[in-house]
């Protein structure tokens, strides 16, 4: 297929990602009776990496952004840091919170040790009434006795029944008051289990601002290299809010695609070397890590055998970590190039592409 005016002309109402795609197809098509034979399959791309954005965990002031566009900075490096007044007031506010609560439970231990003092008061009062009132008894049946022999006057048997009366009653009320000594000590024991969660609420809220304190320093989660700066220092972001954009150095790759009667080809982990446009001479060794399981329609909709044909798939070439160490100045991500991928493993690697660099 030739992308003459006619052509163009015919493809200008199609969607602009199915030309795209089209055109791709087209490039690599038109490049392959120059390429290094059938066992070999190359596409266009670009230099990727994984990009990471250092944002805010919560809302406030940035204070201080300690890189630049450019800097390299390894996992752990503080970047950033957010202006954390009030919460540095907090964290006084709930250590002062802490501080009352623990003394709120150290009052409710001496209401218990008070109750339980009171309790055991209480209960000697009803063994002393239970004693009078034996004594009482007992003096009530030797008055029956001596007044039914007519050795004791009635009065003297009316006394000691109203003794008796007067001893259970005693009784009664000391019972009484013992139950309700140790229904203080179970309310005083409920107090301290109240003040004891109080400081573990003051002591959670404690960790969260502390957690929030050292989520104010904004560090770099892995080594890499700053990319943008998004935002400023003095500026007032939201809770999420970007202030630095990086780079995984680490995990670099070259995304590109093949048509479909190639794709099946080529297989995860299969051997590749990557061309850049700045270095065409250098020869870059990678390893096919992904090869996506749908295909792109140009346009969607068409099924017929040829169209078919123009099917394409997006593949990523994976540039070895420990390569990319030792080149971490050179690594830039947006450089175009080629990606030659090999598809039949017992064949070799023709002319410079034999030897890549880093062996």
């Amino acid at each position: 297929m030739k992308l003459s005016k006619e052509n163009i002309r015919k493809l200008a109402p199609w969607p602009i990602a199915a030309v795209a795609v089209l055109a791709i197809w087209w490039f690599w098509s038109s490049n392959q009776s120059e390429g290094l034979g059938p066992g070999f399959a190359s596409g266009n791309g670009r230099i990727e990496a994984t990009e990471i954005n250092i944002a805010t965990k919560i809302s406030g002031r940035v204070e201080e952004i300690l890189v630049r566009e450019g800097d390299f900075v390894t996992a752990g490096q503080l970047l950033a840091r957010m202006q954390v007044d009030t919460l540095e007031a907090q964290h006084e506010e709930a250590l002062a919170s802490r501080d009352r609560a623990v003394q709120t439970v150290a009052v409710a231990r001496a209401q218990v040790a008070l109750a339980a003092s009171d309790a055991g008061s209480a209960q000697a009062i009803v063994r002393q009434r239970k004693a009078e009132l034996d004594a009482a008894n007992q003096r009530l049946a030797r008055s029956e006795t001596l007044s039914a022999e007519g050795a004791s006057s009635q009065q003297e048997l009316d006394d000691d029944r109203a003794r008796v009366r007067s001893a259970e009653a005693a009784l009664a009320a000391s019972n009484a008051q013992a139950n309700a000594a140790r229904a203080s000590i179970v309310a005083a024991e409920a107090q301290v289990a109240g003040s004891e969660s109080a400081v573990k609420a003051a002591e959670a809220t404690i960790a969260r601002i502390d957690a929030d304190l050292k989520d104010s320093e904004l560090r770099a989660p892995r080594d890499g290299r700053i990319q943008f700066r998004v935002a400023q220092t003095g500026e007032v972001l939201g809770a999420g809010g970007t202030v630095l954009n990086m780079v995984d150095l680490a995990d670099v790759y070259m995304t590109f695609f093949l048509p479909e009667q190639i794709v099946g080809r080529v297989a995860i982990g299969s051997e590749a070397r990557i061309l850049l446009d700045a270095a065409p001479e250098i020869a870059i060794p990678a390893d096919i890590s992904f090869v996506s399981s749908t295909a792109q329609f140009t346009p969607k909709t068409v099924e017929t055998e040829s169209e078919r044909q123009k099917l394409m798939f997006r593949i990523r070439a994976q540039i070895p970590p420990e390569l990319l160490q030792q080149h971490l100045t050179q690594v830039k991500t947006g450089v175009p190039g080629i990606v030659w991928v090999k598809l039949d493993p017992s064949q070799d690697w023709p002319g410079p592409l034999t030897t890549p660099i880093g062996n």
